[in-house]
């Protein structure tokens, strides 16, 4: 999904599969001589739960987050945009939450940076098969992390870096990108386009969206789900993933008010 690594003229890329079981040696921290060099000149793409954890740890609103510390790159081959962190000012082009001491940010880092040096494709949508992740291992020059002692396994150490628990909670959001409506090259029209980045990545504007329209007049919510949307930034986000599946692809998700229940 994104590769972690700078853009330096001496680093050789190679990228070793990781079959199920297969192990690899890592661990970072400063007494590594490459330590915080791979914190520059780097592609990382951010997942919805990034956006709204990172805006929450520098305490913007997640629009504020968006317009301060992120990219939206435009390209034909994507079906949905992507969001990518900003860097840094030239020469270095460094991570604007890296510091001497390491991430400042590091309890709320984002996906790429917890799975690094493991990558993780997913193969496109095929209809009726559920695609399965397959994972690989970067072997950057630069990076000694390699050579370190401890083991792992894809597993151990998805596990070890959070990022299980965290692909639990955007469960919903694979299911949107990988959708099969996408199959055969299809595209969503302009204005689902705004839903869609709306709800998964501007959190804060998608709670005015679902309180201050006539949303909770339009779909059936039990009282109880309603208060926890008010306050519960997760339970707003896993509810996002499903409006839009009703929103996006007409999946009956949601429930509609009929006039006698309004």
């Amino acid at each position: 999904m994104t590769n972690p690594t700078p853009e330096l003229p001496d680093v050789v890329k190679e990228n070793r599969p990781l079959p199920p079981g297969a192990t690899f040696r890592f661990s970072c921290h400063p007494g590594v001589s490459c330590f915080n060099r791979c914190c520059a000149d780097v592609n990382i793409l951010l997942t919805p739960l990034d956006v709204l954890t990172l805006a929450r740890r520098t305490g913007l609103s997640t629009r504020e987050f968006l317009d301060r510390h992120t990219l939206v790159p435009i390209t034909k081959e994507l079906h949905l945009p992507v969001v990518m962190l900003k860097m840094g000012p030239e020469p270095e082009k460094r991570c604007p939450f890296s510091t001497p001491e390491g991430c400042g940010v590091y309890a709320d880092r984002p996906w790429a940076c917890r799975m690094y040096p493991v990558g993780m494709a997913i193969p496109p949508a095929r209809a009726g098969v559920e695609p399965e992740p397959v994972y690989f291992l970067f072997e950057d020059d630069f990076c000694h992390g390699r050579s370190e002692p401890r083991e792992w396994t894809v597993a151990s150490w998805r596990e070890d870096q959070g990022v299980v628990a965290r692909e639990t909670i955007e469960e919903g959001f694979r299911e949107i990108v990988s959708h099969p409506y996408f199959i055969g090259g299809r595209t969503l029209d302009p204005k689902r386009i705004e839903m869609f980045f709306m709800a998964c990545y501007d959190l804060d504007s998608f709670r005015d969206f679902v309180f201050e329209s006539s949303f909770l007049k339009r779909f059936v919510l039990e009282p109880a789900e309603v208060e926890r949307l008010r306050s519960d930034d997760v339970a707003l986000l896993t509810f996002a993933f499903r409006w839009l599946r009703f929103a996006l692809f007409g999946e009956p998700t949601m429930s509609v008010r009929t006039d006698t229940q309004r």
